[in-house]
């Protein structure tokens, strides 16, 4: 966590600083500005990397900034003021002029990055209307220098302290994100990384599963999923020295031969924030995940018509209390607007027969009265095995929530003939607003 680091916190704490004396006061617009900048230097770090790793292991890799750019269809038609890509790297503008350097991202990198994954990516339809809105050309300067800084710094911890570096940007991440929970935008709050391992770890997926989060957020659970797959496949995984949360992780990009690419389903998702939908997306792309696949859906409505697809669900929607009862799909049978209850059927729906699922929900829907708790109890215990139910304490979540939570995993089909109950009094760190360990 980044509390063991106060460099790092305080060089976030300084970019957060000079976006607002900058003019940009919002912590959303901020966090979505950030996260552009962000993503345009962890894709060119990753394509520096990739170019390399395919130099030495003869893997076909062609790079992201390799031919041009056209802004139009007319002018790619004609071959007609075309942009070099190199130029629209992170390594090559920031050493442009300020004046210059702000008009070029504004009218070329941006552009090329919101359709760099292809016409009919979801990434290029979810950022069709992404604006970048960075005013002036010292606040992009200064916002450089910030991010170097930081990423400089992620690199020593990673080397001194032995985390991953993409774990450490996660936590940064993280941490940039909680700026959107405190000013409370939606009731949106983040997941602890260690808790998604966790839940990850108990539900074990598995290559070739099909994996959701009908709540994705900023896509925290399908990362670890696919970054647990991935030290499954590692034939050196006993060897690997466990991370700060006592999880052993691999991210070794070498392992997704073409064969194991064909066979790895990349996880699904869904929200219905497009703002959430958007910071999803880059950051599965910062880590290696090059089409990610994250929808604009609300998976409680009477849209959603996916039953039965997926071998594995993890999640921790939102509890925002109630819904408008029209709203609601009609194969969803709880006669309720709880959206607690609602999705735990609805993750029950989406389940194939045998598939697993990993949720996080309010201690309430353990002990509620109401018809509505006990048939979605009788629901858990009656069509599936459940497997698993961990109460965790209520500083887990702070400082964004204090709300007592619990970790529910089950199978569905069957019935449950024996569950696992266990009390989580502590998750190794502070129960406070700190969270120190």
């Amino acid at each position: 966590m980044l509390q063991n680091n106060p460099k790092l916190k305080s060089l976030i704490d300084d970019l957060w600083n000079k976006f607002w004396s900058g003019g940009i006061s919002n912590p959303l617009t901020a966090i979505t500005q950030i996260t552009y900048l962000l993503f345009m230097k962890r894709i060119d770090d990753l394509d520096i990397k990739r170019v390399g790793d395919a130099e030495f292991t003869k893997e076909p890799y062609t790079s992201r900034f390799e031919g041009m750019f056209y802004l139009t269809k007319e002018d790619e038609k004609n071959g007609t003021n075309g942009i070099d890509k190199r130029t629209l790297r992170w390594s090559e503008f920031r050493h442009m002029k300020a004046e210059d350097m702000l008009h070029h991202v504004q009218t070329r990198v941006f552009p090329f990055l919101k359709t760099m994954n292809g016409d009919n990516s979801k990434f290029t339809e979810h950022m069709s209307n992404a604006v970048f809105l960075i005013p002036k050309p010292s606040l992009l300067v200064e916002a450089i220098k910030s991010i170097e800084a930081i990423f400089e710094e992620i690199k020593k911890d990673a080397e001194q302290g032995g985390q991953s570096f993409q774990d450490i940007q996660g936590d940064v991440y993280e941490m940039l994100l909680s700026e959107i929970a405190s000013a409370g935008k939606n009731g949106q709050f983040r997941t602890p990384r260690h808790i998604i391992k966790l839940i990850v770890e108990l539900v074990a997926p598995r290559l070739g599963h099909r994996i959701a989060d009908p709540a994705c957020g900023t896509a925290g659970f399908l990362l670890a999923a696919y970054q647990y797959i991935i030290t499954q496949l590692d034939k050196n995984k006993d060897s690997i020295t466990p991370d700060e949360d006592g999880f052993h992780r691999s991210s070794v990009s070498g392992l997704l031969t073409q064969e194991v690419k064909n066979t790895l389903k990349l996880p699904s998702r869904f929200d219905i924030d497009t703002n959430m939908v958007q910071l999803g997306l880059m950051n599965l792309m910062m880590h290696g995940i090059d089409q990610p696949d994250i929808d604009y859906k609300d998976t409680l409505s009477k849209g959603y018509d996916e039953e039965s697809a997926y071998d594995v669900v993890l999640a921790n929607p939102p509890f925002t209390g109630n819904i408008d009862k029209g709203d609601i799909n009609e194969s969803l049978k709880l006669l309720t607007t709880k959206t607690e209850l609602l999705f735990i059927e609805r993750i029950y729906r989406m389940l194939r027969n045998g598939g697993t699922a990993g949720v996080i929900v309010p201690q309430g829907v353990l002990f509620g009265s109401a018809n509505a708790f006990v048939q979605v109890r009788k629901l858990m215990v009656d069509n599936c095995e459940l497997k698993a139910v961990i109460t965790m304490p209520s500083g887990v979540f702070k400082p964004y929530a204090g709300v007592s939570t619990a970790i529910l995993i089950f199978t569905k089909g069957g019935q449950t003939d024996k569950t696992w109950f266990c009390e989580m009094r502590s998750d190794g760190y502070s129960l406070d607003d700190k969270r120190q360990n």
